[in-house]
């Protein structure tokens, strides 16, 4: 990773997996921040407030969200001008492939299944912070969209 510390936000209205994934990045000894809301609308009100200076350097977005879901705010995201380049990485218990490559399609950077084994949490989060900065926050071809433990 280039940069001294990475700020992560993650957007998922399941307060035990936001507990898992502030675990996993506590036991991989990452050099992040991580701050949680809990659903879109909250999502989009913190990117409206930060906009201008502190957005995060990757999104992790859950799909299923009260009030606005992760596909309506991905849509917003790459909608405005300022959002547009935020790395949005889709993290879902769903795999539809029709729902992947619909996320592929409207900009997301990757997709990530949640794995139910809290060491494969561990492996597919380090993995894709891993490969995020390796690849310079490039978005991959669509072979490469889906990241597995």
């Amino acid at each position: 990773m280039n940069k001294q510390i990475y700020n992560l936000l993650l957007a998922d209205d399941d307060e035990d997996d936001c507990i898992f994934f502030k675990e996993a990045l506590d036991e991989l000894s990452l050099p992040v921040t991580l701050v949680t809301v809990n659903d879109g609308v909250e999502l989009m009100g913190f990117l409206d407030v930060n906009v201008s200076n502190n957005l995060p350097d990757v999104l992790f977005l859950d799909l299923n969200m009260p009030r606005k879901n992760g596909y309506e705010c991905l849509t917003e995201i790459k909608a405005i001008k300022e959002l547009k380049r935020l790395p949005v990485v889709i993290f879902s218990t769903s795999l539809d492939m029709e729902i992947v490559n619909t996320m592929y399609d409207k900009g997301a950077l990757y997709y990530i299944r949640k794995p139910g084994d809290f060491s494969k949490l561990k492996q597919v989060i380090g993995n894709a912070l891993k490969v995020i900065a390796e690849n310079n926050f490039k978005k991959p071809e669509r072979e490469d969209f889906i990241l597995q433990p």
